[in-house]
């Protein structure tokens, strides 16, 4: 009788499917194993630790919803970019709650593995550089007033929105795009530039 075969991808999806169930916390070595009835060896074999495991969970769904944001942003579209986020929700709900009710630091404390730290460096640096492109656009200005604004209407306000409904695991209802509307024309339409600060760009 020959050994089941273990992928990298099932891993993958075994921890992606603990952490839906119970958040990150309930991902470990022995869960993963148990939910595939594979040798902790065959985890191992592939994974050098938890952590890296983990902080591959977290990357690839981060890239996942960063693509359609950065893709509003390299268009010129803000609004699209704003509501990017509950368009994405509701068609990814518990990866959504994955990634917006929990911490990248949920996932893996401390420093990254070395793996994965050029690729979290790099989706860090795209979002920055959608924040600043954004601002630019909107104000005419990169300074740390421009960045805030854009930080918000982009990503803090939506957040806001749809948090709610990721905690009681609904997909969020079309008001929620109302509340997002509303708020990125207060900030941004017809607003003047705000008073320019010496350049600042945004920490890592």
């Amino acid at each position: 009788m020959g050994h089941a075969h273990f992928e990298h991808a099932h891993f993958l999806v075994a921890a992606r499917e603990l952490a839906r169930e119970g958040g990150p916390a309930q991902v470990t070595v022995a869960s993963v194993t148990d939910r595939l009835k594979a040798p902790k060896g065959s985890f191992y074999y592939r994974f050098a630790s938890r952590d890296l495991l983990l902080g591959e969970l977290w990357l690839a769904t981060a890239l996942a919803y960063q693509e359609g944001f950065v893709a509003a942003i390299e268009r010129g579209d803000g609004l699209a970019a704003a509501l990017h986020m509950p368009a994405w929700v509701r068609r990814n709900l518990d990866d959504a709650r994955l990634l917006l009710l929990y911490s990248r630091h949920d996932f893996v404390t401390g420093d990254w593995p070395e793996p994965l730290a050029v690729g979290v460096a790099d989706q860090a640096r795209r979002f920055e550089s959608c924040l600043e492109r954004f601002a630019e656009l909107t104000w005419g200005s990169v300074d740390a007033t421009s960045l805030r604004l854009s930080q918000f209407v982009l990503a803090d306000a939506p957040l806001a929105a749809v948090r709610p409904h990721l905690q009681r695991r609904e997909k969020p209802p079309a008001l929620v795009d109302e509340i997002i509307t509303i708020t990125y024309r207060s900030l941004t339409v017809g607003r003047p530039a705000p008073t320019r600060r010496s350049q600042r760009k945004p920490k890592a």
